[in-house]
């Protein structure tokens, strides 16, 4: 045991381990109300580590060669021992990667996550969002299937819809004046490398701002108001280890409950996960008969669609898709409201909330449907009611008739 505390002593003068694990563990002092919507934020965590751990096994047999990639997948799933599990695991876990992110997300619109003094939070954390759906983007090119191949197309031929550079910037971003053997070599470059080192700066980014300034909760109380006069610990507040590290076990468990489901009884979860084309080798002289992106991307692509050509041109559907990600980066100046919580705002805010996630959904769904006019008219609907949430909030949530909020946590 003295050797064990010799040791850390040894490694404290040196590196602050004992310092780091009371910062952000031992005694960083948490709300003690939180509720099962705070379990998302650390399976996020836990979701990115299976994806580096499962993707670097991965990248032990796979070969970045559009004459190869898509044998070396077969290879994987029939000859390399428990290849099959590797690969199922991987592909899951983008789509959960996904799912947790959108609720840890919503988690936000619902309590004013994002509202002073969080606002550098939020942004960090919508970064990682953008760097995961370019890491996704990349990574769906790689098991070079049909539907792999052609969604890639279509997306990186949106580029070419930028007035004067557009044409320029797709062959850039390809490599080639198609989707091809270099296009799939530069994308497995930012795939296993490139995205993943920026992805793991901003999630540290994002813990240290989040240790900085507290967590949220609930109530969107600040429990560093009210505080021990002799202790200086704040009197809603209890440590993370080992509180929340053990109840966030629970949300672990329940996870992997599902996670491991999904892994051994519907890899492919009826084509939402992995598409039936994408277990046809890519043909660039076949069309697939209806082209959608994975389903984390739809709501985007049903508001590119929503969107008619002008003068032939898709430009102003590039736009709209671009909007309608990018306004989310300014929800914290955007909320006017005088509260953060969804427990104490009015109607309106409740109603607009609603209104959003049914509009988002809808999108996801449409996104994934063939063209039809009734199909393109909901779009329209759905995208007019998505970005009249961000647009309009300014006025509504300043208007909203708000119940005061609490000055302690209340459980």
């Amino acid at each position: 045991m003295n050797s064990l505390t010799n040791l850390l002593g040894w490694v404290d003068a040196r590196f602050p381990l004992t310092k780091l694990w009371k910062e952000h563990l031992s005694e960083y002092y948490a709300p003690k109300n939180f509720n099962f919507w705070y379990f998302f934020g650390s399976l996020a965590l836990l979701v990115l580590v299976i994806q580096i751990v499962s993707g670097i096994f991965l990248t032990m047999n796979y070969k970045p060669d559009a004459a190869y990639a898509f044998y070396s997948v077969e290879y994987i799933m029939r000859d390399v021992d428990w290849g099959w599990l590797i690969r199922y695991v991987h592909s899951t876990g983008a789509s959960m990667f996904f799912v947790v992110v959108y609720l840890h997300m919503f988690r936000g619109l619902m309590y004013g996550s994002y509202r002073k003094p969080r606002e550098l939070i939020w942004i960090f954390g919508m970064f990682i969002y953008l760097a995961l759906m370019a890491e996704a983007f990349m990574g769906y090119l790689l098991p070079w299937g049909q539907m792999s191949y052609w969604g890639a197309q279509v997306i990186v031929n949106l580029f070419s819809a930028v007035p004067f550079v557009g044409p320029d910037l797709s062959v850039w971003i390809r490599g080639d004046y198609v989707i091809s053997d270099a296009t799939l070599n530069r994308f497995f470059a930012f795939h296993v490398v490139a995205v993943p080192l920026v992805l793991l700066g901003l999630v540290v980014a994002h813990i240290i701002a989040l240790h900085e300034v507290g967590s949220n909760n609930p109530d969107g109380v600040e429990i560093k108001k009210h505080k021990d006069p002799v202790t200086h610990i704040p009197l809603d507040g209890i440590p993370f280890h080992p509180y929340y590290t053990v109840k966030d076990i629970v949300g672990v468990v329940v996870f992997l409950m599902v996670f491991s489901a999904i892994v051994f009884f519907a890899p492919d979860l009826g084509g939402y996960f992995i598409e039936d084309n994408n277990f046809i080798p890519a043909d660039p002289l076949k069309t697939p008969p209806h082209i959608a992106p994975v389903w984390y991307f739809t709501p985007f692509y049903a508001v590119l669609r929503a969107v008619p050509p002008m003068f032939g041109s898709q430009f102003p559907g590039v736009i709209a898709m671009g909007v309608a990600v990018m306004i989310i980066f300014f929800l914290p100046w955007l909320d006017r409201g005088p509260v953060k919580s969804i427990r104490y705002r009015g109607p309106i805010y409740k109603a607009a909330l609603t209104l959003f996630v049914i509009s988002f959904l809808g999108l996801g769904y449409l996104g994934m449907q063939p063209v039809t006019p009734l199909f393109t008219l909901l779009s329209q609907v759905f995208t007019t009611i998505y970005l009249a949430f961000f647009i309009l909030m300014p006025w509504y949530t300043k208007i909203d008739k708000c119940k005061p909020e609490p000055e302690r946590v209340t459980g």
